[in-house]
């Protein structure tokens, strides 16, 4: 299999951890070796209530028997997709109420990169540096890492780049802007969080010069960092909200949200102002509102700060320089760009799962399903210690 999986899937790096999957339960993945792997990374942060959760993966056999794709999105009135635009709306503050369901996060962004400009008739975007959106050639112009940028340019014209958490640079935010594009924790970068009040900063400069926020949350939403989205943290509502990952509850999913009265002029001046034809799949949407249920009337998104505490408390090593990050996102920045190395690849062997982040070659990732048990923890956390202890 790994022969025909090199030779015939495309590959996004010349090394990938190649683990044949099997079947994947819980908090754990399998191989075709039976090995069960225990899984740290919940596919990049996409399954939160971890594999095959009983809630999830029935609401999705219900609806295969139902119906599937029927008309493009926007057309038919399909009722997994209501129901999930009324929940998020329903836990969303005013005036984020109206609900745009895509097929990514990056087609997500796509969107509310649009919707700014159409609000705002400006053309001026603002991003971060070091920030990232996703891949397609509109997500990547706000990418802030012009290493992955510089082979596929021209990209999108008028894009500034800030420091993010440098509020000099929120000088840079003018009557010409039409969007401020920032992920609510800087992901790619090393899980940064916003300090000294940074994201209402922003918002309050937005609102002078009437521009729109719009903030990522693609990692950061769905009960990760202890709130539903991690905006809810740090005292700073967006005019946009982009959201994806955990939210498909292990489908592919993407949505951005803003107010009726923005959201309502994609359909008009010109028509068809965004278009898809998948988004809002019934598949996808039950997936997702069964997963959005769970999250939200249970007590998953508490237990999550109590599970950071244990983490925190229990790796604690000379080669992890620091833990950033909020709840179960976090990274372990090690000494240096070996050991992160070597740490993930070793605790591969050992059947623990770990990954890296985009731009911080120091940095390890931690995000586990939110349903991860402490036991579960606890066994993780000694799997890596036990490795970096025998490290020389």
């Amino acid at each position: 299999m790994i022969s025909n999986f090199l030779k015939h899937q495309a590959q996004t790096s010349p090394h990938p951890l190649g683990i044949e999957v099997s079947h994947a339960n819980g908090c754990y993945i399998y191989d075709t070796d039976n090995n069960a792997h225990l899984d740290f990374v919940a596919g990049v942060s996409a399954c939160p209530l971890g594999h095959s959760h009983p809630k999830v993966t029935n609401a999705i056999k219900k609806q295969v028997d139902k119906y599937l794709h029927v008309m493009v999105y926007g057309e038919y009135i399909q009722k997994p997709a209501v129901e999930l635009c009324k929940l998020l709306a329903k836990h969303l503050p005013f005036p984020l109420e109206k609900t745009y369901l895509t097929n990514s996060g990056t087609e997500a962004t796509e969107g509310a990169l649009k919707l700014a400009k159409r609000v705002t008739g400006r053309t001026e975007i603002i991003a971060a540096k070091n920030g990232y959106h996703g891949n397609t050639m509109g997500s990547m112009s706000v990418m802030g890492y012009e290493e992955r940028k510089q082979a596929f340019r021209p990209l999108l014209p008028n894009i500034t780049f800030i420091t993010f958490n440098n509020e000099v640079d929120l000088n840079a935010i003018t009557t010409k802007t039409a969007g401020v594009i920032l992920e609510t924790i800087q992901g790619g970068a090393g899980f940064i969080e916003p300090n000294n009040n940074y994201l209402k900063k922003v918002r309050e400069r937005c609102n002078k010069v009437g521009a729109l926020l719009i903030l990522d949350e693609i990692q950061t939403g769905i009960g990760r960092t202890g709130k539903l989205f991690g905006f809810e943290n740090y005292n700073c509502t967006p005019d946009i909200l982009v959201s994806g990952k955990a939210l498909g509850g292990g489908l592919p999913i993407g949505a951005f949200t803003a107010s009726s009265d923005h959201m309502d002029l994609l359909m008009s001046q010109p028509k068809l102002g965004h278009i898809t034809t998948f988004g809002g799949h019934p598949l996808i949407a039950a997936s997702a509102l069964a997963t959005l249920k769970e999250i939200s009337e249970t007590n998953l998104m508490a237990q999550t700060l109590e599970k950071e505490t244990l983490i925190r408390k229990t790796l604690v090593h000379p080669l992890i320089e620091e833990i950033r990050g909020k709840g179960l996102m976090l990274a372990l920045i090690m000494t240096s760009e070996d050991i992160a190395n070597t740490l993930i690849l070793e605790c591969k062997k050992h059947k623990l799962i770990l990954f890296w982040l985009l731009f911080e070659p120091k940095a390890v990732r931690i995000t586990p399903p939110l349903t991860i048990t402490k036991d579960e923890i606890v066994k993780g956390c000694h799997i890596i210690l036990d490795i970096l202890n025998s490290i020389k």
